[in-house]
């Protein structure tokens, strides 16, 4: 018997744990209202504290994003039912992020679902090469550093997929979101949420969880979970090995006394 029904059959009420997350949209809305905020307010700020609030709040907030994202790409913001309204706000949520990814991140993520581990599908391990080339303290700080990027370039290079049409459409959203940024408010608020993207999902601590969760550390372990306090601004996602055992438990869910923790 395989996990998941090991799970269902143990344990048959975390089915009525499954759908949407009715909070989830209110939460989304209120982070992006919360950024917009801050591009007005950092625009006439001298630069040295544009960055520090970049660091310090800006790439916080919008890591959090990201896994907003990631919660939206399960459709737990509006359900199954509705595919295309999860779809549409991922886009929308995207917005302060400033990186145009919230459509390929959802192709892609299934696959990593699916094929957890998988060489040449698993999108979310690192190729052969980053093995290779970033095997010293100094190159694994660079590779920390540009996590981001290689996240992004990691994909056309394992597994490319044809460019979808909401693809597109994310792409050109997302370029004239900048680009009005830009022409309304200047270029700090660009910088502090380009920068805050970039810190955020790379040199910063709440950014840990992507290497304990996709890197294999001892043979046969493809993820672990992680249930500190940083989970309040991450949507969860530390509880990894629940989340890959039930992905259609919103991330509120899996800190139910019906779902059992791993590793505690």
């Amino acid at each position: 018997m395989n996990r998941h029904k090991l799970h269902y059959s143990k344990y048959p009420e975390i089915k009525s744990l499954m759908g949407p997350d009715p909070r989830l949209k209110w939460i989304v809305s209120t982070m992006v209202a919360v950024q917009f905020l801050a591009f007005y307010l950092v625009k006439d700020l001298p630069w040295k504290w544009v960055f520090f609030w970049t660091y310090v709040f800006g790439s916080c907030l919008n890591h959090s994003m990201t896994l907003a994202i990631h919660e939206i790409s399960h459709n737990t913001a509006f359900g199954n039912n509705r595919a295309k309204w999860n779809r549409w706000f991922a886009i929308f949520a995207n917005l302060p992020v400033g990186l145009p990814y919230s459509a390929s991140f959802k192709r892609y993520h299934l696959d990593h679902h699916r094929y957890l581990g998988g060489d040449g599908v698993d999108v979310d391990i690192p190729t052969d090469f980053e093995g290779w080339f970033f095997c010293n303290r100094f190159r694994k700080l660079i590779w920390i550093m540009f996590q981001p990027l290689f996240y992004a370039v990691r994909p056309l290079c394992i597994n490319p997929k044809p460019i979808s049409q909401l693809e597109l459409i994310n792409v050109a959203i997302q370029l004239t979101f900048n680009a009005l940024l830009y022409w309304i408010w200047g270029v700090k608020p660009v910088v502090y949420m380009m920068m805050g993207s970039m810190l955020g999902m790379g040199l910063h601590p709440i950014s840990g969880h992507f290497i304990a969760e996709h890197y294999m550390f001892l043979k046969g372990h493809e993820t672990y979970s992680y249930y500190g306090s940083l989970n309040l601004l991450t949507f969860n996602v530390g509880y990894h090995n629940e989340h890959h055992d039930f992905p259609s438990i919103p991330g509120y869910h899996v800190v139910s006394p019906v779902i059992p923790p791993y590793g505690r």
